[in-house]
């Protein structure tokens, strides 16, 4: 591929989708970003309203996708990825991971343009593998509460590679790990933003269970670099990589790390533990670091005390 890139990235106003526009505008491309505003904002993009190799088009996915101009990769972030979000809207989770996935490959086949699909640790379901290799096949309940996201990603690779392998196209697949930082709304519902919330706030922090099941959690920085290498490098169709941060944490340690560091006076209480919360969620990035050398390099401690700022601001009068 040569650069510079037009870049179409659905999901353009959600948090990963934000900081992704960002890095490619700032590395010199063009972005065609794309988006409904069902959980994205539209302030998570205001600033790149300005930029001259940014064009925004508020669309549905989920319908046929016309783009007039030349696009030499396609990235599908759109979609709800909080339990939260995709408890609320799970017909249209399952649609913009079935038909947006079908309407994205399609233009990007249309154009001879890469493609980059935004899959999911949730690929994995409750896994019975630690950590979870690409090569681990997962167990998933395909009629639970988390199958409408779950199933809906699942499909979606096996899409991306039926395309790879009628078509011979270029089609790369992420499974993102829990990720975290700013930009994230407070209220979508995540482990994260709800915990900082209730530290800020000096309301008691819930946490579902006993706080011993684990995830390891990446920061928007980290995750962006390897998103971008995972698009942009040669020689990698046809792959799926995990990108996430290898470091498992229990949610009772990062409830504590979190009170520690916003000086919160809050308490931790127990709610019961939600139906098929996995117990343990953690990514071997083996692939990641041989075929992208790339590894995250911010802590857990550095990566929330920069977020737990942005929430200040945000929520200061």
């Amino acid at each position: 591929m040569s650069f510079p890139l037009t870049v179409l990235i659905t999901g353009c106003a959600g948090f990963i989708g934000s900081h992704l526009c960002e890095m490619f505008v700032s590395e010199g491309h063009f972005v065609i970003g794309m988006d409904n505003f069902l959980t994205g904002t539209q302030d998570n993009i205001a600033h790149l309203l300005r930029e001259r190799r940014f064009d925004f088009i508020y669309y549905n996915v989920v319908n046929y996708i016309y783009v007039q101009s030349r696009i030499d990769l396609v990235i599908h972030l759109a979609c709800p990825a909080s339990p939260a979000d995709y408890s609320k809207h799970p017909i249209h989770t399952m649609k913009v991971d079935s038909l947006g996935t079908f309407n994205t490959l399609g233009l990007a086949r249309q154009k001879g343009a890469r493609y980059l699909f935004a899959s999911s640790s949730e690929i994995y379901g409750q896994a019975q593998v630690h950590p979870q290799p690409e090569t681990y096949f997962g167990y998933v309940n395909p009629t639970g509460p988390r199958s409408v996201y779950s199933e809906a990603k699942r499909f979606s690779e096996a899409l991306c590679m039926a395309y790879h392998r009628q078509h011979s196209m270029d089609i790369r697949i992420a499974r993102i790990f829990n990720t975290y930082g700013p930009k994230m709304r407070l209220n979508d519902g995540r482990v994260v933003p709800s915990l900082i919330s209730s530290a800020l706030s000096g309301e008691p922090l819930k946490i579902h269970g006993d706080g011993t099941q684990t995830r390891s959690f990446c920061y928007i920085d980290d995750l962006i670099l390897g998103l971008y290498l995972l698009a942009t490098k040669e020689g990698l169709s046809g792959k799926s990589l995990n990108l996430g941060s290898p470091q498992e944490i229990s949610i009772l340690e990062l409830a504590k790390e979190i009170i520690r560091i916003s000086s919160s006076t809050s308490e931790i209480v127990h709610l019961p533990p939600r139906p098929e919360d996995p117990q343990r969620r953690c990514p071997d990035i083996t692939l990641a670091r041989t075929l992208l050398g790339w590894n995250p390099t911010i802590d857990i401690s550095t990566g929330l005390s920069k977020t737990i700022e942005f929430f200040k601001h945000k929520t200061a009068p």
